[in-house]
C-alpha cells in the first residue's frame, strides 16, 4: 500500500478511453496494483517516467464473457496508457498484445509482479527492471509458483530496486545490481493538512483526541493491539481509514471509540489527516512485516503529525529519533497520553531533516541515472 488509498481516477489528469488500436511504446509496466484503485509507489514512479517515455501499464487480467473487447485501454495522459486485459489468465495476455502494442522490441520492461514472467517471451526488452516492494517468501500462504517466478525474474532482470533497506540487504545476496530507493512523498499534497482545508463530516463529528491510521486494513495490522489500547483509553477515538483486505470484516475489533470510515480517495487524505491528533502505524511484528517500509511514514510527517509505530525493522532503524516506538498496549496507551500533553514544536525541525532529503522527483531522477548507466 500500501499507504495510499482508493482513487476513483488519477487525481492529476483527465482520463479517456481509446479504441483497440496498436501503438508504439517505450516502456511496458507489469503490475498487480490497479492504477485506479491504490495510488502508491508504482503510480508515483510511472507517472513521472511518463514525462519522457510512452508507457503502457498492464494490470492483472479480469475476464468477463459478456464483454467482447479484448481489454479496456485507458488514457491517463498522452504518454501513459493503462490496459486491463479481458482474458482468463496472465499467460493469455500474450494473445491480445498485438492489438495494443505495435513494437515487440521495447527499450524497457518494468515489473512489480513476478507473476507476469510468462510475458517475457512476448517482448525483446533492452533493459528489464524489477521494482520489488515485498518479500514474497514471507507473505502468508505464499504461492510457491510465484516465488519461483520471482527467482526467474531476478535471473533475467538487469536492475533491481527495493523500497526497503532490509529488503535491499536480502535481495543483494541474490542479484549483483540492486539499489535501495525507499518510497518517497508528495510533500506538497500531504502538507495541505496544515492549511485551511475542510475536515470531512464523517471524521469531523468524532470526538478528539483522534489517533488515526489510513492504509489497507489487512493481516499486517495488529488488531488485537488496537483493541487493547482502545480499551485502556476510552476517551481517545481510534480512526481506521482504508479498505479491508485478506481478512473478514467480522474479525475487526469493535468498540464505541473505534471507527472504521472505509476507503478514501487520494485527494481526500490530507483532509482526514488534518483531523488526526496522532498518526499511528500498529503493524504486527512477524515475517509478513519484516521487510515493509510504509510510505505513510513520510506522509504523516508532511502533515506534521506525531507518529506512534510498532517496531518495524526499517522504521526502528531509520526513524527512531522522530517516531515513538512501542510494543505493547500499555506502551501504546502511554505514548498517546504523553504526546497529548507534549509540546510538539520540535516536530517541524525534526521532520524537516527527513523531508528535505526525499521527493518522488529525486527518486525517479536517480532511478533514470542508474538505468541509463546500465542500459544495454
Amino acid at each position: 500500500m500500501d499507504s495510499n488509498l482508493t482513487v476513483k481516477i488519477n487525481p492529476h489528469v483527465e482520463t479517456a478511453l481509446l479504441g483497440d488500436q496498436a501503438q508504439q511504446y517505450d516502456m511496458i509496466v507489469f503490475s498487480n496494483i490497479e492504477w485506479q484503485c491504490v495510488y502508491q509507489r508504482p503510480q508515483h514512479i510511472v507517472n513521472r517516467m511518463a514525462e519522457t517515455m510512452k508507457i503502457l501499464y498492464i494490470e492483472e487480467p479480469s475476464y468477463n464473457s459478456k464483454i467482447k473487447k479484448a481489454g479496456n485501454l485507458t488514457v491517463i495522459k498522452e504518454r501513459l496508457h493503462v490496459l486491463k486485459p479481458n482474458v482468463g489468465s496472465i499467460e493469455s495476455i500474450a494473445e491480445i498484445l498485438p492489438l495494443y502494442i505495435k513494437n515487440t522490441h521495447i527499450p524497457m520492461g518494468w515489473f512489480y509482479d513476478p507473476a507476469f514472467c510468462p510475458l517475457l517471451e512476448s517482448f525483446q526488452f533492452d533493459t528489464i527492471v524489477y521494482d520489488c516492494m515485498n518479500e514474497l517468501s514471507t507473505v502468508k500462504n505464499a504461492d510457491k509458483q510465484l516465488i519461483d517466478q520471482e527467482k526467474y525474474l531476478m535471473a533475467n532482470a538487469d536492475i533491481v530496486f527495493t523500497n526497503g533497506e532490509s529488503l535491499y540487504e536480502l535481495k543483494k545476496q541474490i542479484h549483483n545490481n540492486v539499489h535501495y530507493f525507499p518510497s518517497s512523498v508528495d510533500e506538497r499534497h500531504f502538507s495541505k493538512a496544515l492549511q485551511n482545508i475542510s475536515i470531512p463530516a464523517d471524521i469531523g463529528d468524532i470526538p478528539s483526541p483522534i489517533a488515526g491510521f489510513y492504509g489497507t486494513i489487512d493481516d499486517r495490522l495488529d488488531l488485537n493491539l488496537l483493541k487493547q489500547t482502545a480499551q485502556k483509553l476510552p476517551d481517545v477515538s481510534f480512526v481506521m481509514i482504508g479498505p479491508v483486505r485478506k481478512i473478514e470484516e467480522s474479525t475487526l475489533p469493535q468498540a464505541s471509540n473505534i471507527y472504521y470510515l472505509g476507503a478514501k480517495c487520494y485527494d481526500e487524505l490530507p483532509h482526514y489527516l488534518k483531523a488526526f491528533d496522532i498518526a499511528m502505524m500498529p503493524f504486527v511484528l512477524n515475517d509478513t512485516t519484516k521487510y515493509i517500509n510504509p510510505a505513510k511514514t513520510l506522509e504523516y510527517m508532511a502533515a506534521r503529525k506525531p507518529i506512534i509505530s510498532t517496531k518495524i525493522v526499517d522504521i526502528a532503524r531509520n526513524c527512531n529519533n522522530y517516531i515513538t516506538l512501542i510494543e505493547t498496549a500499555d506502551e501504546f496507551a502511554k505514548a498517546i497520553q504523553d504526546l497529548a500533553n507534549k509540546d510538539l514544536k520540535n516536530l517541524e525541525s525534526d521532520y524537516r531533516k527527513v523531508l528535505d532529503t526525499t521527493s518522488w522527483e529525486t527518486t525517479v531522477n536517480q532511478m533514470k541515472s542508474i538505468i541509463k548507466f546500465f542500459a544495454k
